[in-house]
C-alpha cells in the first residue's frame, strides 16, 4: 500500500507541474482545481481493483495534459493575460502614458466648466 501512496503523490505532483506549463492563466488554474477535486474525490478509496483502474485512467489523463500543454505552448499568444502581468509593470506603464499634472488639471477644469450640472 505504501508503494501506491507514493505513486499517487507522484502522479498528483506531476499533474500540478504539467498544469503550470500552460501559457494561459485560466487553463493553469483549471488544471489545478480539477486535479485537486479529482484526487480529493478518491482520497478514501480502499478497493484495490478500483484504485488500479483509477490510477491507470489518471496516467492516461496525465499524458493528455502533457500533450495539450505542448500544443497550447506552440500556439500561445505573445500577449500575456492580464493576470500574468505584474501590477508594478502595469502601474509604471500607466504613469509613463499619463498626461502631466498641469495638463490633467486643465482638462479637469475644462470638463467642469462645460458641464451645467452641479457637483
Amino acid at each position: 500500500m505504501a508503494a501506491k501512496a507514493t505513486e499517487v503523490r507522484a502522479l498528483y505532483r506531476a499533474f500540478l507541474k504539467e498544469g503550470q506549463k500552460f501559457p494561459n492563466y485560466n487553463i493553469r488554474q483549471y488544471v489545478k482545481r480539477k486535479t485537486q477535486a479529482d484526487f480529493r474525490a478518491h482520497q478514501g478509496e480502499q478497493d484495490s481493483e478500483l484504485l488500479a483502474q483509477i490510477l491507470s485512467s489518471a496516467k492516461a489523463e496525465l499524458e493528455v495534459v502533457r500533450r495539450q500543454a505542448l500544443v497550447f505552448h506552440l500556439y500561445a499568444r505573445k500577449q500575456k493575460s492580464v493576470m500574468d502581468i505584474p501590477l508594478v509593470q502595469v502601474l509604471e506603464q500607466q504613469l509613463e502614458t499619463a498626461p502631466s499634472s498641469a495638463e490633467s488639471k486643465r482638462a479637469l477644469f475644462q470638463d467642469r466648466d462645460t458641464n451645467t450640472g452641479s457637483y
